[in-house]
Parts: C-alpha cells; sequence; structure tokens
C-alpha cells in the first residue's frame, strides 16, 4: 500500500464526522483515515477518569498517520514499539507512545453505501500493543470483503486499568481503558455511515488480551447495543480482576509514588514516566497480570463470563476458537525450550492441572502422538488456558440458547522457526486480515499460508455481514452445542471436528 511517509498522498475529500471534518487519503479502491482523535487527551484531571469527548475542530484535520499509541509496559515513555507484544514490528510511521493515545483508524472502499463494520481490538494483554501494528492493516481485509474496518489505540496498564473507586476516585476509573473502546463505539454509531459503514452492523473482533476485551464489553452496560456481533480470538475473557485484588495493587501503586488516598489529586500533575516507574515496582507490575479492567459495580457489574453467559448480550452471535499450540510463542525465548525433558512436562502439567495432571498429559500424548516433550510441556499450557477457557466461553454462550455460537481451531503450522512453533498464538492475525505478504516472517514461503487465509478470512467477513460464518470453499459449519461440539479444524483443507480433544476436555471438566 501507499507508505505515507514517503510517498506523495492522494488526499481524499473532507469527511464531517460529530467533532469535525477530516481528511484522510487514496490507495488505489480504498480510502484510509489514520489518527483520527475520538476522545480527548486523558491528562491532567482527565487521567485516571471515563474519557471525554474532544473539542470540536472546524478546519478539516489531516488523517494520513497513525496516532500515538498508548503507554506500554516495558518501554520508555516516547519510545516507538513494536505493535503488539508477540513481537510485531511498528507500522510505517508510527510514533512513539504517548498518554495522548485516542485515536482510530479507518479503511473503507467507499464513502456512500453501508456496508458492515469490523472493529478490531488489539492483543498485548491489557499492558501492551497498538491498533496500528503492521498484522492488523485493515486494507486487505476492506478489499476483499467491501467492509469498512476500524483499528484503535486506547489507555493501557497503569493509566488504564487503575481503580481508586475505593480509595476516593472515580468508582470507573479501573475502566477507563475498556471505556475508551466505548467510546470507540459511540464514535463508529455516530460516523460511520459517513465513511460507507452500517452502524447498524458492527463486529467487535480481537485476539489475547483483544479477545479478553471483546468478552468484557459483551457485560458491559454502556456497550450495549453498540454491536451486534463478537469475535473471540485466542483470549476468552471468563473474569475480570476482582474489585478488592484491584484496590490493593492501586493502594501500592500509591505508596510507590508517596501519595496519600487523600490526596488523589497529585496524581494530575505527575509526569507519567513517574507513574510508569512506580507501577514497576508493584509486585507483578512488569507483566500483563495486574492493572487489567476489575469487577467495579459500576462500568462492569459482573464477571463477562462467569458462572454463565452474560444476559446483557443474549443476543450476540459470537465466534471463539485457539490455535493448536498456543504457547510455543511464549515458551520459544527458553533456550531449553527445544531440550524440553518428561520431567519439564510433569513439573508443568502439575503446576496447571494438580492432580489431574498425570491424566492430562497421557491425553494429549493420545492427542498429539509425534510431539516432542517440548511441544507436549506447550500442550499442556495452551489446553489449561486458552483452550479450555474458549471451550467453556462457547458452553455457556449456546447454554444460554438466545443467539448461536461458532468454535474453531486452526492447526495448520508455520514453517518457520523449522517448524518449532507449530500453530502458536497470533499466528491466526494475518490469516483472519488477508495480511500474508506483510508477515511472510511469521508464515513462511509459498502458497499455502494464502490457502489459509483465504478461507479464515472469507469466514470472518462472513460472520461480519450475516452473524454466520459458514463461506464458499468450507465445509458446512454448524454452530457449536454442548452435544455434538462442532469445530472448524481450519488448515490447507478445512474440515469439520465434533469435540476434539474429548479426553483432554473431560478431564479439564471432571
Amino acid at each position: 500500500m501507499t507508505d505515507v511517509l514517503d510517498a506523495p498522498l492522494a488526499r481524499t475529500d473532507a469527511v464531517g464526522t460529530t467533532n469535525g471534518p477530516v481528511r484522510g487519503y487514496r490507495d488505489g479502491p480504498l480510502q484510509i483515515f489514520k489518527g483520527i482523535r475520538y476522545g480527548a487527551p486523558p491528562l491532567g484531571a482527565l487521567r485516571f477518569q471515563p474519557p471525554a469527548r474532544p473539542e470540536p475542530w472546524r478546519e478539516p484535520a489531516d488523517a494520513v498517520s497513525l496516532g500515538a499509541p498508548a503507554i506500554q509496559v516495558g518501554v520508555p515513555v516516547g519510545e516507538i514499539t513494536g505493535g503488539r507484544s508477540a513481537g510485531d514490528p511498528p507500522a510505517p510511521g508510527q510514533p512513539g507512545t504517548d498518554e495522548d493515545c485516542l485515536f482510530l483508524n479507518v479503511w473503507t472502499p467507499g464513502l456512500t453505501g453501508k456496508r458492515p463494520v469490523m472493529v478490531w481490538l488489539h492483543g498485548g494483554g491489557f499492558a501492551n500493543g497498538s491498533g496500528g501494528a503492521a498484522m492488523y492493516d485493515g486494507a486487505a481485509l476492506a478489499r476483499r470483503g467491501d467492509v469498512v474496518t476500524v483499528t484503535v489505540n486506547h489507555r493501557l496498564n497503569v493509566f488504564g486499568y487503575l481503580h481508586l473507586g475505593e480509595l476516593g476516585g472515580h468508582p470507573s476509573s479501573g475502566q477507563a481503558g475498556m471505556l475508551d473502546i466505548v467510546m470507540v463505539l459511540e464514535w463508529v454509531r455516530d460516523n460511520i455511515a459517513s465513511f460507507g459503514g452500517d452502524p447498524g452492523n458492527v463486529t467487535i473482533f480481537g485476539e489475547s488480551g483483544g479477545g479478553w476485551k471483546v468478552s468484557i464489553l459483551q457485560a458491559m452496560p454502556a456497550a450495549k447495543g453498540l454491536f451486534h456481533k463478537a469475535i473471540v480470538q485466542s483470549g476468552p475473557g471468563l473474569t475480570a480482576t476482582p474489585r478488592e485484588t484491584a484496590t490493593r495493587y492501586a493502594k501500592a501503586l500509591l505508596d510507590a509514588l508517596g501519595v496519600s488516598p487523600g490526596d488523589l489529586g497529585k496524581l494530575a500533575t505527575l509526569p507519567a514516566s513517574d507513574i510508569q516507574a512506580a507501577a514497576a515496582k508493584v509486585p507483578g507490575g512488569q507483566g500483563l497480570g495486574v492493572f487489567n479492567p476489575c469487577v467495579d459495580g459500576v462500568a462492569l457489574p459482573r464477571d463477562p463470563f462467569s458462572p454463565d453467559a452474560p444476559p446483557l448480550s443474549a443476543d450476540v452471535p459470537v465466534l471463539v476458537g485457539t490455535n493448536k499450540d498456543e504457547a510455543t510463542l511464549f515458551l520459544f525465548a527458553d533456550p531449553r525450550f527445544r531440550d524440553y525433558t518428561e520431567e519439564d512436562v510433569a513439573k508443568r502439567a502439575r503446576q496447571a492441572a494438580g492432580d489431574k495432571a498425570d491424566a492430562l498429559v497421557a491425553a494429549l500424548r493420545q492427542a498429539f502422538p509425534d510431539y516432542s516433550p517440548s511441544h507436549l510441556a506447550a500442550a499442556v499450557q495452551t489446553a489449561t488456558g486458552m483452550w479450555i477457557g474458549s471451550v467453556t466461553l462457547a458452553e455457556r454462550k449456546a447454554a444460554q440458547k438466545a443467539a448461536p455460537v461458532w468454535m474453531y481451531l486452526l492447526t495448520w503450522e508455520t514453517p518457520v522457526a523449522r517448524g518449532v512453533l507449530r500453530s502458536p498464538h497470533a499466528l491466526e492475525i494475518p490469516l483472519v486480515f488477508d495480511n500474508v505478504e506483510a508477515a511472510r516472517n511469521f508464515m513462511g514461503r509459498g502458497d499455502d499460508p494464502q490457502v489459509v487465509a483465504e478461507q479464515m478470512s472469507e469466514a470472518w467477513l462472513a460472520f461480519a455481514r450475516t452473524g454466520d460464518p459458514n463461506a464458499p470453499g468450507l465445509p458446512t459449519w454448524p454452530a457449536y452445542d454442548a452435544a455434538s461440539r462442532a469445530t472448524m479444524m481450519f488448515d490447507l483443507t478445512s474440515r469439520i471436528e465434533h469435540d476434539p480433544m474429548a479426553e483432554v476436555r473431560k478431564i479439564l471438566q471432571s
């Protein structure tokens, strides 16, 4: 596509929005708008608050380059970062991280008409990531499916999920990052018709942390009616952080900053780098699991999919699934990964499954008879995490008997790294976005990745159009239920399997 930094731009006509006109650029048949501001800069008194509407503008604002990503865990404020935690490189023109990060991007085949809208929520847990990552470029999907694609930046980590409600702050400060996404969906409702999209046909989809965000939105009253279909990729969000736990983390942060609960106004005046440094001192604060959305009782009244699917979104069809070997991506950096022993497998199984460990390993050996101890260890982590969580989400959604749920498993294996990764976390992203050429370092050479990409992207597009992922080139795909457990196994030749890894599922659910 056109590089907005190095090539002359064919500007679009100005498009009016509720905040003011914006002007993007053309790339062949597409019109592209990058860095549209949807929220006021969350700085000063707006820090740790729900998002506010931006000040309106009169003159057309340039929307030709990406807006700043949110501040990231482990990345100094202002530095350029990759698009997500899995190592995707920055997109061309990616600016440095900034607390002023409330921007979105739009790819559309035309400014008239009523096309399905697909709003992507990036991965990286709740700590890292950017809607401007190269793998998330929405051009190919918009072109292939005649849809409008939208990607999003929003507040992350301590800046998006510091729950101060029990300490004198805003009762939903711990949901600020999620409320940013709600504001994006409100922007879509109010403006997407001007970009050729249908505000009555909006699909939210996301991977990893983005899948968890999709899960949480289904239980947020403020998001009700703003989307009509939901896709959860390798990120089943069954629960959120308990309010008491989130308050404990917030108190630890205040202690690290030397701020008392009675003097929270100081938080508005501190440099962002000081807050970032203090967050790193909170036990676990350098990881992905501390400053996450919490059940605050207001913006998020309950866990998203526990103990059941949220009644709030019972009418929303869901597509959910994982990749066969999610955990290889996380274990690959371990110098010992290729040389794990049977004892390594047993140890990981005991940590993950307790007294079910021996039975779990035996069932995984039966499911994957050619797996080495290294890949069996990864299978333990995959099965006990994203896979069984996704099965549980599908079961609970199906049990509502209100809107259908479909389930998939990506089994195609990437040949990169001499095949060691197999079907790792994030592998489906360039397949879904039809961005194989932009991700050859992850996909490998040859025609095979494109064969899978055409199947997955067409299924996602069909789901966005109608709420049903059945598409040409795929076998008939039944909805999921607890009786048949029909699952689409995406591969060079995709197929339906009923209750894949049944023995593993029974052990983990026993």
